[in-house]
């Protein structure tokens, strides 16, 4: 049974260990996430770290989906900083394992940040994506919002440039 919950807290070895794999995992499968090339596990480490450490000091929302106590995947969202921008966050690096795609694993995930951001006073969230990713339609059916595509914005795995499409969505009911 999945059971999605918000890390506040250093998670145990395992758990942290089986995130690691998870970023290898989405970054081997082609996502779009940060990477041209699968991090090492060293690499891997310190990038949960430093999630870590910015979620301790408040900037950063981690959220986690685990089925029977396995990591099957994971959402952030970054919040802005500066007093005008309060109101908003950006969800970053939505990664579902590739044994739990096409189960409504991203679905639940991106549905259980949205209602902590939208409790936390969020009123709206933006992200982007590669432009035809999987994560492109999943958002789309969630109720996000296109606003516009950059072309050359992103590297693949594979080395080339490729466009990023920039979404957004009001929650709690707020108006433009």
């Amino acid at each position: 049974m999945l059971e999605i919950k918000e890390l506040k807290a250093p998670p145990s070895l395992e758990l942290f260990s089986e995130l690691v794999e998870l970023l290898q995992d989405a970054v081997g499968g082609g996502a779009s996430i940060g990477w041209t090339h699968v991090p090492s596990t060293k690499e891997a480490r310190n990038y949960w770290s430093e999630v870590l450490e910015a979620v301790g000091r408040g900037e950063r929302l981690l959220f986690v989906a685990t089925d029977n106590h396995v990591c099957a995947g994971a959402v952030q969202i970054a919040l802005a900083p500066r007093q005008n921008a309060r109101h908003r966050g950006e969800m970053q690096k939505l990664m579902v394992h590739s044994q739990y795609r096409r189960r409504g694993t991203g679905q639940a995930l991106i549905g259980a940040i949205e209602h902590a951001a939208a409790a936390r006073g969020l009123t709206l969230l933006v992200l982007d994506v590669r432009v035809g990713d999987d994560a492109e339609r999943l958002y789309k059916r969630c109720g996000y919002q296109y606003v516009g595509t950059i072309p050359g914005f992103t590297q693949s795995t594979k080395g080339s440039f490729e466009p990023t499409a920039i979404y957004y969505r009001r929650l709690g009911g707020a108006q433009a």
